[in-house]
């Protein structure tokens, strides 16, 4: 009987045994796995995040042209306020005149 006892307990040693080496290679499968996942999850975030060659040239060829077009617009000299008040001023009478002529015209 003490042979049978010691025999049951050998064999169940042995599964459990068995058993752990096939649970211990399952979890290095696993651990393999989710590394491969988060490397690729990396490297996804990293290409969104990315912005390409291309994409930068055209940024910054129209950031180019901004400041171009802001240096021209402060190089262009407005025309002062008196001239433009004195414009106005002609255009008013010469508006006054033609409706006088218009006027004339109708009488």
């Amino acid at each position: 009987m003490t042979s049978s006892v010691s025999f049951r307990i050998t064999r169940t040693a042995e599964d459990l045994a068995q058993t752990i080496t096939a649970l211990s290679q399952r979890l290095v499968k696993l651990e393999q796995r989710q590394e491969a996942l988060e490397l690729q999850l990396r490297q996804q975030q990293q290409n969104l995040n990315a912005v390409p060659d291309e994409e930068i040239s055209t940024l910054e060829g129209v950031e180019a042209l901004l400041r171009e077009t802001r240096e021209l617009l402060e190089s262009t000299a407005p025309m002062p306020e008196p001239e433009m008040a004195e414009e106005s001023s002609q255009n008013h009478a010469w508006g006054q005149e033609a409706e006088t002529e218009a006027s004339r015209d109708v009488a």
